[in-house]
């Protein structure tokens, strides 16, 4: 018998929380092992990247379930294809390699747009490549996985104290950030 169709709001909960969590975690790892300060300081990027240090840079994390609810739209669409089967989560990550990382509509670094329209050097766009396609992959067998399996409550505990967790730091860091300024 066919397990019931997984409803949007269970979708897009594990999706917001599933790309803020995998989003912040690889973007802190590629962060901390790739030097950003540095990279983005003293690269081409400085033309386009704010230091890490600058407010919207440390207030990014809180716009990610943003982006979580937008996939979330999409994969609830694409329900049938990407959740209950074995390989669905290959087919999301695939799908979100192709579309969201190398076709870009725009001149993201890593993309064949971004290779071919700016003026960074194909190293620069490989260098931005891991961290993006880890992301996607990360994000991809999780969220696949915890909606296939709603019977694991230890993973609700889990991602969802990881998310209020990843909400609640740079709120904090914002507020004593400003209050050691003064």
């Amino acid at each position: 018998m066919n397990a019931p169709k997984p409803g949007f709001l269970p979708i897009a909960a594990k999706t917001i929380v599933t790309h803020t969590v995998t989003y912040f975690l690889i973007g802190w790892a590629a962060s901390t092992l790739l030097d950003y300060r540095t990279w983005f300081a003293g690269s081409e990027l400085s033309v386009m990247m704010r230091p890490l240090t600058d407010p919207w840079v440390m207030f990014g994390p809180l716009f990610q379930p943003l982006r979580g609810l937008l996939f979330a739209l999409v994969f609830y669409l694409l329900r049938d294809v990407l959740f209950g089967r074995r390989r669905g989560w290959l087919i999301l990550w695939v799908m979100l390699l192709i579309v969201g990382i190398l076709s870009t509509f725009g001149p993201a670094p890593g993309s064949i747009e971004g290779v071919l329209y700016t003026i960074f050097p194909v190293g620069l766009h490989l260098t931005a490549l891991p961290e993006v396609v880890i992301q996607s992959l990360l994000f991809s067998v999780i969220l696949c996985w915890w909606v296939g399996h709603p019977e694991k409550r230890w993973m609700n505990w889990l991602m969802g104290v990881g998310f209020i967790v990843l909400m609640v730091l740079p709120v904090l860091g914002l507020l004593l950030g400003g209050q050691a300024g003064r």
